[in-house]
């Protein structure tokens, strides 16, 4: 084989493993395609973003279930401050907006939790109520945040903003549960439906980009 046969079949290789492991938008910028709500309000495309109304209530990806894969959200919020969540590993395709809350993981988006009576274990890139941040890079509305959510089997990984602020396995131990809002301690799948929260009008966050690509082998 001469040389630039093969170096054009290494092209094609290598050309074929970046696309599979290329970004798949779940949000198209135009409609909700793929997309189903359940509970109070709605989301709605604005602008070319996801922007919602009333509360609360869960718009999720009805498309399939997501696992062993990298999750990138990029969000802002309306006012200063503003509370949201984007929630994985969800057992079963939600019916109400509650379950997801209690058996799901909501990595949380809201960067002032000490303004409600909650502390650090409710504030954004943690997995809600359960993980303490390693650090609090969340930005103010309207500046742009962008998470990173990595489902690697029983490991939990999220970025926000370039910075590791989640770090979490199956099994390891949570705090108790101080609100009866919280989710219920116990193992989640692997492998869950994926949803976003709208939380009330008070409380309005906007979505840009929501796309995921399957981890390397």
């Amino acid at each position: 084989m001469n040389r630039i046969k093969f170096a054009l079949i290494a092209l094609l290789i290598f050309t074929q493993g970046l696309r599979a492991q290329s970004w798949k938008p779940l949000f198209n910028g135009k409609d909700l395609t793929g997309w189903k709500h359940v509970g109070g309000g709605k989301r709605f495309v604005e602008n070319g973003l996801l922007a919602s109304s009333g509360g609360m209530g869960l718009l999720y990806w009805a498309g399939g279930k997501l696992g062993h894969c990298q999750i990138r959200v990029v969000y802002k919020m309306q006012n200063f401050n503003s509370n949201s969540g984007v929630f994985i590993r969800i057992p079963a395709e939600p019916k109400e907006e509650w379950m997801p809350v209690f058996y799901g993981y909501e990595v949380q988006i809201d960067n002032h939790p000490e303004t409600s009576n909650e502390d650090e274990y409710h504030i954004s890139g943690t997995i809600y109520a359960m993980t303490k941040p390693k650090s609090k890079p969340g930005k103010p509305g309207p500046e742009w945040n962008t998470l990173l959510i990595t489902l690697d089997g029983p490991r939990t990984i999220v970025y926000l903003n370039d910075q590791l602020v989640t770090d979490y396995r199956e099994g390891e131990p949570v705090p108790a549960r101080k609100f009866d809002f919280e989710p219920y301690p116990g193992i989640r799948p692997n492998i869950g439906y994926f949803g976003l929260q709208n939380h009330g009008d008070e409380d309005v966050v906007y979505f840009k980009e929501v796309s995921v690509r399957p981890l390397k082998k």
